[in-house]
């Protein structure tokens, strides 16, 4: 039997759900009362922009909020449209019927400026959450219109009545409920107000009921019209006597008479109703930009940069991103990213709209083409929310890599910096690394700060200045001794060749590799932040002209010795007999030994650390940190080096069997392993020891 129907929906049983489980936040109600009045301030402005309504003279369009802790009460009066009775049973009483939708499809030929924040006629519910009655007062624009007084106490039924509204606009009372009445605390609703309200586009005003009038004293010439005067001060002017050069004394006027004013106290917007975002970079100086990101982040550490987005088209997108200088060794490099809609405050760090890795920032988006959710605090529509969050991502990389081209002295300052961000930025989104690859800046040994590009170019202009034995300068074939095959083109059989770049992990720890590498006339980058070996193992698979390799992985062939010719039978029968020896002296059967010629005779041992094996144990300790047994991956691959032209080793080779031989292998192989990373306690230890008994060896 096949039927068809309709759903349905008791109102006894969907209204509660509704006015409770709407919304997460129960103060977002102070949000949605305040958007409905803003939405009937701007659907008035509109009808006045088009002729059918005209604003008094000095007319002041505002919402005012006030707080009555006494009869538990809030208050939210707008100076919009207001409603008729009609208006009344069809917007208010048909949940989930939307006025604002209803007024743009009605105007839409007559105006394109569609700022209206509410579509979903829901926000009025919210109310309820906090409130156990809601009264409203309303009195439409229209011509001889009458003042409307709606009841409700949280269920299904409501009364309406005339009411005695005088002016157009909508009052909805809140009676709190006991749960919520720290809502008619002064200070809470201003909290709240702050929180959510800050920068929407009519003034907020707070008020407490019955409070005691306040007074300020101003100038009468300052006075205006809408200004309640309580006394008018006269202040008669001041003379002081001075004497003159003839020894005379005058007096001589030093402030002159003043009329003054006492009156009441002007009321002072919680928000900003032309927030920075909204104007156009060029109308926007140096210290407004600070103060915007002092004022909005309560941050007194001024900001690197900042990076002012207005955007038109496809969507309307505007926001200021702020570069924060962070001590990375103490804080959170977490930021905070505010999301509004319409100058609305949604919610922070909306990981859909704002890229992961500009989460590290400060700032403020502004994005009215949001397709959010009924109760805007979810977005819906993730193909359009995707070309947002591409856009933001794109416009960030086009101020870097523009900074980078046009002032790269000033883009240097930065770096260290952001770098972080740059990088993480990198390993996140493949478009954003794409744009920023040529713009990443490397320290070199010199700390100069080099681009990738400058740094492939480095080495090449320093073979191409090589001059012959007889100190002429030559044509030197560029290429690289540390460059290697990495397998044949898939057409004409020719080998691919990469491009080594050597980096320093710490520029301490790794000295004595480092003053190899100058005595030699080559260079290294300086790479110690953690994020840096993912980094570079995105760009070596981004590039596979290019390797990575850390300045102790390998003796480079230019430390090498070649002035002396050189027996590779007798080297390796040399390399043989003195891996003997230290393996039997540090009782290690595995060591793995390398004997090379160095320039610098000075140079007794060295560790290397194959860049594949350091590499992956990195990566094993990380994963060792979520709880992964690192027994079964072993350790780093050492090679200790010995310099067959130092004079110690050479004792060691020509003397196997003296009685301190042993003594001097440890040593060697101990001071190798420092010149490399920390030796461990018992190492260390026992390396004291050993230095102190070779030193009474040679105090005797």
């Amino acid at each position: 039997m096949s039927k068809k129907g309709n759903l349905s929906i008791n109102s006894d049983n969907i209204f509660p759900i509704i006015k409770k489980w709407l919304y997460s936040d129960h103060d977002i109600f102070v949000r949605e009362m305040i958007s409905n009045g803003c939405d009937a301030i701007t659907k008035l402005k509109k009808l006045d922009m088009i002729g059918e309504y005209s604003y008094p003279d000095d007319f002041e369009n505002k919402i005012t909020v006030i707080v009555n802790p006494k009869e538990k009460t809030l208050k939210f009066i707008d100076t919009g449209l207001g409603m008729d009775a009609d208006e009344v049973e069809e917007y208010i009483t048909q949940i989930a019927f939307s006025g604002a939708t209803a007024f743009l499809e009605k105007y839409k030929d007559k105006t394109n400026e569609d700022q209206i924040i509410g579509h979903f006629g829901l926000g009025f519910y919210s109310a309820f959450m906090v409130a156990d009655e809601v009264h409203i007062d309303t009195l439409s624009y229209k011509k001889d219109a009458k003042p409307v007084h709606w009841e409700c106490d949280g269920g299904t039924e409501y009364t309406l009545d005339e009411g005695d509204k005088k002016e157009p606009g909508t009052e909805i009372t809140l009676f709190l409920s006991d749960e919520s009445v720290e809502f008619s605390n002064e200070y809470r609703a201003r909290e709240v107000i702050k929180k959510y309200c800050s920068f929407m586009p009519y003034p907020i005003y707070l008020e407490k009921a019955d409070a005691e009038p306040e007074y300020e004293t101003i100038d009468a010439s300052e006075k205006t019209d809408k200004d309640t005067v309580i006394e008018t001060i006269h202040e008669e002017a001041k003379y002081e006597e001075k004497e003159k050069e003839d020894g005379t004394k005058e007096k001589v006027e030093v402030s002159p008479a003043k009329d003054k004013v006492k009156i009441l106290k002007r009321p002072v917007p919680l928000n900003d109703t032309k927030p920075l975002w909204a104007k156009h970079p060029n109308d926007c100086s140096r210290e407004e930009y600070l103060e915007f990101y002092r004022k909005v982040f309560m941050d007194y550490k001024e900001p690197l940069f900042w990076i002012h987005l207005n955007m038109d088209y496809p969507f309307n997108l505007k926001g200021i991103l702020y570069f924060p200088k962070i001590n990375m060794e103490y804080e959170s490099i977490e930021g905070t990213i505010k999301l509004y809609n319409n100058q609305v405050f949604i919610a922070d760090n909306i990981k859909e709209v704002i890229p992961e890795f500009l989460m590290l920032l400060k700032g403020v988006i502004d994005c009215p083409d949001l397709p959010l959710n009924v109760s805007r605090s979810a977005l819906q529509n993730d193909g359009f929310v995707k070309k947002i969050s591409d856009y933001i991502s794109k416009k960030v990389a086009d101020k870097l890599s523009g900074m980078c081209k046009t002032d790269k002295e000033e883009y240097e300052k930065y770096w260290d910096d952001i770098s972080p961000f740059i990088k993480f930025g990198c390993l996140k989104d493949d478009k954003f690394c794409d744009k920023m690859t040529d713009y990443i800046l490397f320290k070199n040994l010199e700390d100069k700060y080099l681009t990738l590009p400058e740094c492939l170019e480095l080495d090449k202009k320093k073979k191409e200045e090589a001059v012959d034995e007889n100190g002429d300068k030559v044509e030197a074939e560029v290429v690289d001794e540390d460059e290697k095959d990495v397998g044949d083109e898939a057409e004409g059989d020719e080998k691919k060749i990469r491009k080594t770049i050597y980096y320093v992990t710490d520029p301490i720890q790794q000295s004595q590799y480092i003053n190899m590498f100058k005595e030699n006339g080559m260079d290294a980058v300086i790479l110690t932040h953690n994020i840096d070996q993912a980094f570079i193992s995105q760009l070596e698979s981004k590039n596979e002209d290019i390797r990575f390799m850390r300045i102790d992985a390998d003796v480079t062939e230019s430390a090498r010795d070649e002035t002396k010719e050189e027996d590779e039978d007798k080297l390796k029968e040399t390399a043989d007999k003195l891996t003997g020896i230290f393996r039997k002296a540090l009782e290690k059967d595995k060591l793995e030994v390398k004997v090379v010629r160095l320039k610098n005779e000075n140079i007794s041992s060295m560790l290397t650390v194959s860049e594949e094996s350091r590499r992956m144990m990195d990566m094993m300790k990380m994963y060792s940190a979520n709880g992964m047994d690192m027994g079964m991956f072993g350790e780093e691959s050492n090679t200790l080096i010995l310099n067959a032209n130092n004079k110690l080793v050479q004792y060691i080779l020509d003397n196997e069997e003296a009685e301190h031989v042993p003594v001097f292998c440890r040593q060697l192989y101990d001071l190798a392993v420092i010149a490399n990373k920390p030796l461990s306690p018992e190492a260390m230890t026992d390396f004291v020891k050993r230095s102190n008994e070779i030193m009474m060896l040679l105090a005797k």
